[in-house]
């Protein structure tokens, strides 16, 4: 192995060739991580299903599940400490938080007692918008979309659209044929 020097002079060149890919293919800039990291790699090593990718900024937290075709976008937390099932298709947005756990009666027990935990379930075809919350429990059905910066704290039937703070019905998703 080369001096440091030669290691960080390495990287600084992996970057600017990387970089300069992405810009022009795509015309944007990534975190330096993402370009080193194959994001269907990571996936398929934490065992999603096929085609799917995730960022290497996701943090990824206990047994989380993930479907076929998924895209888990940048800056994402991912907490399967109590069960995680994300179907396949959907679109998980940039700085999506989801939690199956909470610290609340720890806290406010003064440590007595422990955290609570319940399953997440989002079902297939899905968009999650950027910087949604999803707190421990809820089930989003198969079609739905829920809209940027939606704190999600109740069940959303399939086929539904979703936003606000807390989340509310909005009404059916249209379906591509019907517009």
């Amino acid at each position: 192995m080369g001096q440091p020097s030669d290691l960080i002079s390495d990287l600084r060149a992996l970057f600017t060739r990387e970089m300069e890919v992405v810009r022009n293919q795509w015309n944007r800039a990534l975190p330096f991580a993402d370009y080193i990291v194959d994001r269907w790699e990571k996936a398929r090593l934490l065992g999603f299903g096929e085609g799917s990718s995730v960022y290497d900024s996701a943090l990824i937290l206990g047994n989380v599940k993930v479907g076929a075709h998924t895209w888990i976008g940048p800056f994402t937390v991912l907490d399967g400490s109590g069960g995680l099932e994300i179907g396949a298709y959907c679109s998980v947005s940039a700085g999506v938080q989801i939690y199956t756990h909470d610290t609340v009666q720890w806290a406010v027990s003064g440590g007595k007692r422990g955290p609570e935990r319940a399953t997440v379930r989002i079902g297939n075809r899905c968009y999650i918008g950027p910087n949604v919350i999803i707190s421990k429990g809820v089930s989003i059905g198969d079609g739905c979309v829920i809209g940027a910066n939606s704190f999600v704290n109740r069940d959303i039937p399939s086929g539904m659209k979703a936003w606000g703070s807390p989340a509310r019905l909005r009404g059916p998703v249209p379906h591509p044929e019907e517009s």
